[in-house]
């Protein structure tokens, strides 16, 4: 499985481009710039697609033009920007597209497909267990909300080879029960969010250092995360710490931050014991 991060920032990305706080003066000193968060999986699956997903994804040298279907986590502007939706409905040819999602984050959708548009709305709920295309994919729940609670989701995606990851943006830190729902699973990569770094007061919605920190604790409890798994922070904001200090908080739980263009190839491992 072939995962190309389109993006790997917050809403605003970072640098802000509204800011000039330290660290985004020192994101922009090192070169670093991350736009919303969004991944494209073996080019026929993406996961969010936000307003700046599409023009992202040319810029690395990628199309959407093979993209079959598309996985919604909800409405929030910087994870669905629907309007995609026209614009790939001024391509003759284009083949059917599934759109997988909360149901009110389709709802947002239904408004920018034609009538005659090859597009397909296929609502989904924390719990549920469906079919994309080749992916077995498991719903899981997210601490986060738009319009309601339920209205946020974060996928459990398995390929045909059995190479698997866990897309967790975004949320706040999960209730104990939920952990349940990915016992055992030894993902390859995990996709994190890490939005708020040492600024965790601003919101219960996201992760900053220490909630990912415990996140992972309790990601590796449950058999979920182990030395074998890759972790990579995304959604990163910049209520984090300059890049460089970022880097050493990472590293010292075994994770690092995403980078906007990076493409990660997931192998799959040997059985475990059971």
């Amino acid at each position: 499985m072939e995962v190309l991060l389109v993006g790997t920032g917050a809403a605003d990305g970072w640098p802000s481009p509204f800011c000039r706080c330290a660290s985004c003066e020192a994101a922009r000193a090192r070169g670093v710039v991350r736009g919303q968060t969004s991944a494209l999986v073996d080019d026929d699956v993406l996961i969010d697609c936000g307003p700046e997903t599409p023009g992202a994804v040319v810029r690395h040298g990628r199309t959407l033009a093979g993209v079959t279907h598309l996985l919604i986590t909800h409405a929030h502007f910087d994870h669905l920007g629907p309007q995609a939706l026209l614009m790939r409905s001024w391509v003759d040819g284009m083949g059917v597209l599934e759109v997988v999602g909360p149901a009110d984050a389709l709802e947002v959708c239904r408004d920018w497909v034609g009538p005659g548009d090859p597009v397909r709305l296929k609502p989904v709920a924390a719990g549920d267990r469906v079919r994309v295309g080749r992916y077995d994919v498991r719903v899981l729940p997210a601490r986060h909300r738009v319009f309601r609670d339920g209205d946020a989701v974060l996928y459990d995606i398995t390929s045909p080879d059995g190479a698997r990851l866990l897309w967790a943006s975004d949320t706040g830190p999960w209730e104990p029960d939920w952990f349940d729902a990915v016992r055992g699973a030894r993902f390859d990569a995990v996709f994190l969010e890490e939005t708020l770094g040492h600024r965790e007061e601003i919101s219960d919605s996201h992760l900053g250092l220490a909630r990912f920190g415990a996140m992972l604790d309790r990601l590796e409890e449950v058999g979920a995360v182990d030395e074998a798994t890759e972790v990579v922070a995304v959604h990163l904001g910049h209520h984090n710490p300059a890049p460089d200090e970022l880097d050493r908080c990472l590293a010292a739980r075994g994770a690092r931050a995403g980078d906007d263009g990076e493409v990660v190839t997931l192998r799959p491992r040997a059985p475990g014991p059971g």
